[in-house]
């Protein structure tokens, strides 16, 4: 899908990057680890593990959006929810504005829910059919126990006229609006407690072409009013491009690339992110530049199991810059900085062999 497509946002996404680079993390991600038990036989006993995350490292500054993306069954969606905590982690330590949340109790996680929100893939299974969207809408604050001044239906009209839908909708159920009007419903009720922090769990991605952007355009909105923070998740690399202040690039549980959104996109360091991007569609084919000359990389094979990762580094299987030592060594996710083309502060690479 192309760029061209979105309204200029030019402004607001300079002063994302600006107050971000300048604020501590509000959201910090150490060693992040989510391992499901694989469980056999009549007494149900463990035999192994499905690794699907297996130690991501990365923080989310305040108004901020991150980019988290790669290929399907890398991990991003169990990541999203490892930090709403609607998972808890195996290992690692989430913590958010400096408080650990790893491992709190559900009582004392409910006021954490007003800070943090997630928006979900498919806008028709996380709506109920048999709420009308005032109910939907309004749940947050029936069990936050919120009173708001001009009363819940207000409140809830006030939020569907925020997102572009009518406030006539109150009553209606989610099976008479259109997959994109019911994303921003599913937007509507994840700014209903104010959050500060938003992870988007590939929210476009169920839906048409034509109506993307639109909805993209409205998260870029949201955050110019109301100063939110978005990780979001997503494989469309446009898409990313695009709303992204910083993208970190995740293969089989691991974040093997993370960088400022121009520098990943203009010099990326990885292999498996340089076979990304080639993958990505040109606008337009007569177009002349770096750009349209590129060579496409094709990955051969297929990405290994969780269960059973390769040793060292994971991409090693894929990669045809992989040498001995790749087998027998992990690289760990850091900043280069020396070497024809070190990386700024920014910019972490694990690799050991990078472009």
């Amino acid at each position: 899908m192309s760029t061209d497509n979105y309204s200029s946002a030019t402004v607001a996404d300079a002063g994302r990057a600006a107050s971000g680079a300048a604020s501590e993390p509000l959201l910090s991600a150490t060693g992040v680890q989510m391992h499901f038990p694989i469980r056999r036989g009549l007494l149900r006993r463990t035999v192994g593990a499905v690794r699907a995350v297996d130690g991501v490292d990365f923080e989310v500054r305040p108004g901020e959006t991150l980019g988290l993306v790669g290929e399907s069954g890398c991990g991003k969606s169990t990541t999203g929810r490892l930090l709403t905590r609607l998972l808890e982690p195996t290992g690692g330590t989430v913590k958010f504005e400096g408080r650990d949340i790893t491992h709190m109790k559900p009582g004392e996680l409910r006021p954490l829910r007003r800070d943090i929100q997630m928006v979900f893939q498919d806008p028709q299974s996380s709506l109920n059919p048999r709420h009308t969207i005032g109910s939907i809408v309004g749940a947050p604050f029936e069990i936050q126990g919120i009173k708001s001044p001009n009363g819940t239906k207000r409140a809830v009209q006030d939020l569907l006229a925020l997102v572009g839908l009518s406030p006539e909708h109150y009553n209606r159920y989610p099976h008479e609006f259109s997959g994109g009007q019911r994303q921003r419903i599913g937007i509507a009720r994840a700014l209903a407690l104010k959050p500060k922090l938003v992870v988007a769990d590939e929210p476009v991605s169920a839906l048409d072409v034509s109506i993307q952007a639109q909805v993209v355009n409205l998260f870029e909105d949201l955050q110019a009013e109301l100063g939110l923070a978005y990780v979001f998740i997503a494989h469309d690399l446009s898409v990313v491009r695009h709303i992204s202040d910083r993208v970190a690039v995740m293969y089989l549980g691991k974040i093997v690339e993370i960088a400022n959104r121009d520098d990943l996109y203009s010099s990326a360091r990885h292999p498996y992110t340089q076979a990304l991007l080639s993958a990505v569609p040109i606008p337009d084919p007569d177009r002349k530049g770096e750009e349209a000359k590129r060579e496409r990389i094709l990955l051969t094979g297929d990405v290994p199991s969780p269960i059973n990762p390769p040793s060292g580094c994971r991409f090693r299987t894929r990669c045809w810059k992989a040498q001995e030592i790749c087998s027998t060594q992990e690289p760990p996710l850091v900043q280069l900085t020396s070497g024809p083309r070190p990386t700024g502060a920014d910019h972490k690479v694990a690799c050991h062999f990078p472009d």
